[in-house]
């Protein structure tokens, strides 16, 4: 199984490139060769423009230009105009143009500006989280949602250095190709900030939270719609970005090598059933995990803490088949772990934690999946503590890049915890009851199986509840040749238990459902609102070419947000290759994945 290179440390050229653009940015501020290029709109005369020292190095404590370098009206104005056309396509202007302009002067470059727009959110995100930390109660929920913010923080700082990282570290023109990977980062920034607020009981505590993020939701909200529009922003510089323009190949003509399955032509029939997931130590493990003692552990946790802090590369834990009762962390420095089971139904990882019993919905995940380019094959997540508990987690994933294959998820309320990042499913079985699919994660399901179980006499069943809180997220739900069908539990009770789709979680809950099989026993609605006309305007929920009796459209919700898409042009930005980005990454594993549409 091949590494994923995108999660290793820097290379030694990469930091050597990094810090000569640093030093010529320094030598640049101090010769005080300052030349400014900025478009300036509806006939406003543009300036030369030369590359400067970024906005937050080496500009004084004050940002301020000095008197003998005293900026004229000229550029006072085209500065002023630039930071209106970078800001154009936020929500918040005027928050993005104070914002921008102080961090910025007339020597910024137009990079410097986008930097700017990310590295504001620092401060102000660091002022917001540690408002939890003052906040005082004897509700052991209380304390434990304080505990979560403490790490969401660290997660955001993480993100955010990330993104800032990738942006010094690549030519302006280059940032429009990188951008998707950027808003995948902070998108994830948003989604910390609002798992920080959702772990407050209702009340003064949360309300406190809700005001404290307030500023740092738009900052962060600003940074992503830039992301998002930097090729416009550039068009109106006169850069020209490679490859923007370039006309996307059909999956046919880009890789003609690969079958139906999306596995090259030329691998074996062994390795073939390797890769569709018939997994039984074909791949060389580093360690082996095994509940009668013919491994070197019997404890997945055990052989996780046993992983040499210095290794570098793809670690693979063999898990042998037996039912692993505890609760698994695999941390932010754990990337590239590759879990692979003797089956979905054989090796599982179970608990019971749960909400009714005092802990908050992030911390019930039996296991916690949070070190980027996480793999896991043949492998059972489960959560049993039953319908009467409420929330209960039996898989939550922070990881980016991550991949299961023929995997299960088992619970009832709040299954899988897709949080955040990119994520790619293939050919799981994942069954529960209320929002049993849920988070604000950027991911896809691909060939899996939503199995809806019976919940108590006064509940209904939802398939998903998409958690997206900003328009400008890249993240949102793909269910792409899938089946949504009724547990056998269910089956008798299906005409006076209501299930649906999905319902809006939060305001801009985004979900599409295409090319599946829906069972007779999904609600003609198809979606259920939250409370009242919550989001109904905002949400984006879409179907494609689905079938099956549970597939009409003809009784589907009137709301503004939902859409039957019937244009494969525009089915196709939820594929794989669109939606995801996912190409570069999920092949390279060997992965089986269909990065268009199967129509």
């Amino acid at each position: 199984m091949s590494t994923f290179s995108d999660f290793g440390p820097l290379t030694e050229r990469r930091r050597a490139e990094l810090k000569q653009k640093q030093r010529k940015r320094m030598v640049l501020a101090g010769s005080s060769v300052f030349v400014v290029l900025i478009v300036v709109i509806a006939g406003v005369a543009v300036l030369s423009r030369q590359p400067t020292h970024e906005a937050s190095k080496g500009s004084g404590s004050s940002g301020k230009p000095s008197s003998n370098n005293a900026p004229s009206t000229t550029q006072m104005h085209a500065i002023s105009k630039s930071v209106e056309v970078i800001c154009s396509p936020t929500d918040y202007k005027d928050m993005c143009v104070k914002s921008i302009t102080k961090a910025t002067n007339t020597t910024s470059s137009p990079k410097d500006m986008i930097r700017a727009a990310v590295s504001v959110i620092r401060e102000e995100l660091g002022n917001a989280f540690s408002v939890s930390s003052l906040l005082k109660s004897n509700d052991s929920r209380v304390k434990q949602a304080i505990e979560d913010c403490n790490e969401h923080y660290e997660n955001v700082k993480d993100h955010l250095a990330s993104t800032l990282e990738g942006i010094d570290m690549h030519k302006l023109d280059d940032l429009p190709t990188r951008s998707h990977q950027f808003r995948v980062w902070l998108s994830a920034v948003v989604s910390y900030q609002e798992t920080c607020i959702d772990g407050f009981p209702d009340g003064d505590l949360k309300t406190k939270m809700e005001k404290a993020m307030k500023d740092g939701k738009e900052l962060s909200s600003n940074a992503l719609a830039i992301l998002a529009k930097l090729s416009d922003f550039l068009s109106a510089l006169n850069i020209k970005i490679p490859g923007i323009n370039r006309r996307l190949l059909s999956e046919e003509s880009a890789h003609p090598e690969l079958d139906e399955e999306g596995i090259p032509s030329w691998v074996s029939d062994e390795d073939r059933r390797i890769l569709v997931g018939k997994v039984k130590g074909n791949l060389k493990p580093n360690v082996v995990v095994a509940k009668d003692g013919s491994g070197a552990f019997t404890s997945i946790n055990a052989a996780l803490k046993a992983i040499p802090k210095d290794y570098e590369g793809r670690y693979v834990v063999y898990v042998k088949e037996g039912e692993y009762d505890e609760q698994v962390l695999i941390p932010k420095k754990m990337a590239n772990i590759t879990m692979i089971g003797d089956g979905s139904q054989k090796s599982i990882i179970t608990g019971n934690k749960n909400f009714v019993d005092g802990l908050t919905t992030y911390k019930t995940a039996t296991v916690a999946v949070m070190g980027d380019g996480f793999m896991a094959i043949a492998m059972g997540f489960r959560n049993t503590a039953g319908a009467i508990k409420h929330q209960a987690v039996a898989l939550r994933v922070q990881s980016d890049r991550s991949i299961f294959l023929n995997c299960r998820m088992e619970g009832y309320q709040d299954t899988l915890y897709a949080h955040s990042l990119s994520q790619f499913y293939r050919s799981c079985v994942i069954s529960g009851t209320i929002d049993f699919l849920f988070g604000d994660a950027t991911a896809v399901f691909q060939n899996c199986i939503f199995t809806v179980r019976r919940p108590l006499d006064n509940q209904q069943n939802i398939v998903t509840a998409q958690g997206r809180i900003n328009p400008h997220e890249t993240t949102g739900f793909v269910l792409q040749k899938c089946k949504i069908v009724a547990d056998k539990a269910l089956i008798p009770d299906k005409a006076k238990i209501k299930s649906y789709l999905g319902r809006p979680w939060k305001e801009y809950s985004h979900t599409m459902i295409m090319e599946s099989e829906i069972d007779d026993f999904i609600h003609p609605d198809g979606f259920l609102p939250w409370n009242g006309d919550f989001a109904l305007k905002t949400l984006t929920y879409r179907e494609f070419n689905n079938n099956g009796p549970g597939a009409a459209t003809a009784g589907r919700v009137k709301w503004p947000g939902y859409k039957l898409v019937k244009d494969k042009a525009e089915a196709t930005k939820y594929t794989v290759t669109n939606f995801l980005h996912g190409e570069p990454w999920i092949r390279p594993t060997g992965t089986p994945v269909k990065t268009g549409l199967y129509m």
